[in-house]
């Protein structure tokens, strides 16, 4: 009896658990690799392929028992599942959010501002001519709900989109040093030759 319990309920439990958290380390490995975390990456996927191949032992060594097959699968599933809720509630770096918006949006740039997110703001026209305004910001991930909640209250009609960032550089750039310039007597000479290459 004992040892019915153990090959059919113990063992498809581990198999069923080891999928589960090698899966989910790898779901969130593979979206650290997008986002150019060069570090964190292999020390996951180590884990990852450690706790895989405790897992492939068994079924290897249990190949009659088809009830293995589908407590692998299962395990398969379930750490897919896993591995996308762990991955958002992580929520680790920056994403762009896009907002096209008809109505003054200075309510939501002073909210952006007030999370220290930088913003830029276009001029623009929609396909009938009416006026609108496109605002760009970058917003780290985890604050991501709170500016979607501001965009319905300030704007509840205004269109955005979100895109992953896959790098931020939050700086100004400043000019290089010992750069050549080009004087504007060179940049005349150019323009007067292609203008008679053109005649």
């Amino acid at each position: 009896m004992g040892s019915q319990v153990f090959t059919w309920i113990i063992i498809p439990l581990l198999i069923i658990l080891a999928r589960i958290v090698d899966v989910s380390i790898g779901t969130i490995r593979i979206i650290y690799v997008a986002k150019g975390m060069k570090f964190i990456s292999p020390i996951l996927g180590f884990f990852e392929v450690l706790i895989w191949l405790m897992a492939i032992t068994q079924i290897m060594n249990n190949l009659t028992h088809w009830f293995y097959y589908v407590a692998y699968a299962f395990g398969f599933a379930l750490g897919t599942f896993v591995g996308i809720i762990l991955e958002e509630k992580i929520s680790v770096g920056h994403s762009m959010v896009r907002i096209i918006t008809r109505k003054d949006p200075s309510q939501l740039i002073d909210y952006l501002k007030s999370e220290k997110c930088k913003v830029t703001i276009i001029d623009a026209k929609n396909a009938f001519g009416s006026q609108a305004n496109v605002l760009f910001t970058i917003v780290k991930r985890k604050k991501i709900p709170g500016v979607i909640v501001a965009i319905k209250n300030f704007n509840p009609k205004a269109f955005y989109s979100i895109e992953d960032v896959k790098y931020v550089k939050d700086e100004i750039a400043e000019p290089v040093p010992n750069t050549p310039n080009i004087s504007k007597s060179k940049v005349f000479r150019f323009s007067k030759m292609f203008q008679k290459k053109g005649k």
